[in-house]
């Protein structure tokens, strides 16, 4: 939801689109459910995500710094 909220305050959903994703995702159980989001909310929800750059972090290696003891 905070990634959603970021895209409102950013100015890339609008307020009715937010809150018609956050509806749809909190009641969808399962990813298939969110999948089958409406293709209008799935396409701005799509635009939003590339232009925040959402899957950027999922491209990084990931950090296995560990603290010590």
């Amino acid at each position: 939801m905070l990634t959603l909220d970021e895209m409102l305050s950013r100015s890339l959903l609008t307020p009715e689109q937010h809150a018609e994703i956050g509806a749809w995702t909190r009641q969808a159980r399962t990813p298939e459910a969110i999948m089958a989001m409406p293709e209008p909310l799935w396409r701005a929800l799509s635009l939003a995500s590339m232009l925040m750059n959402v899957d950027a972090d999922l491209q990084q290696p990931p950090c296995f710094e560990h603290a010590e003891p």
